[in-house]
């Protein structure tokens, strides 16, 4: 079994004087009946007569009034949300435009590297080929050199004249 709350604890909570965060123009009425108070003043509403009807009609204007506040407070709630739903699929769109010139951007660069390393790749093949035509040329040139030394050398062997001697013409 729970232990009920101690009802003079609360009205002493109630009536305690702790500083209230309104300015004391303000009146605050507690929602329970407190020390003889009027029980039909709950929540500071005050009626007019202990009548019935006119408790009644109170009683519908109340619940009228507290509707159409209920009401326009869901209205509200619902533009927010329609708001908020609106700027977030704007945002959201956005996004995905953001998104779709990036992916736009990298693949105009992967074009584009495509290319220079097709051009580079084209340049290295060309190089490669020069340099081959060089050693080949290169290595001609050196067996051309050496068959003309073998020629001059055997000139020179052969020549009764003396200005075509090894002291005269140097042959490497």
């Amino acid at each position: 079994m729970q232990p009920q709350p101690d009802v003079f604890s609360l009205q002493n909570y109630l009536n305690s004087s702790i500083p209230s965060p309104y300015p004391s123009h303000f009146q605050i009425s507690s929602p329970f009946p407190i020390n003889g108070q009027n029980p039909n003043s709950i929540y500071g509403f005050q009626s007019a007569t202990n009548n019935p009807q006119s408790m009644s009609l109170s009683s519908n204007n109340s619940t009228s009034d507290e509707a159409e506040e209920q009401q326009t407070d869901k209205n509200i709630i619902n533009e927010r949300k329609q708001r908020r739903m609106i700027s977030n699929r704007e945002s959201a769109r956005r996004s995905r435009m953001r998104k779709q010139r990036h992916l736009d951007e990298l693949w105009s660069q992967v074009m584009w590297l495509r290319i220079e390393n097709h051009q580079l790749l084209d340049k290295l093949n060309n190089l490669s080929e020069s340099h081959e035509k060089v050693l080949q040329e290169n290595a001609q040139l050196k067996e051309e050199t050496s068959e003309l030394k073998q020629v001059i050398s055997d000139m020179q062997i052969q020549s009764p004249f003396s200005c075509f001697r090894d002291d005269i013409i140097p042959i490497e």
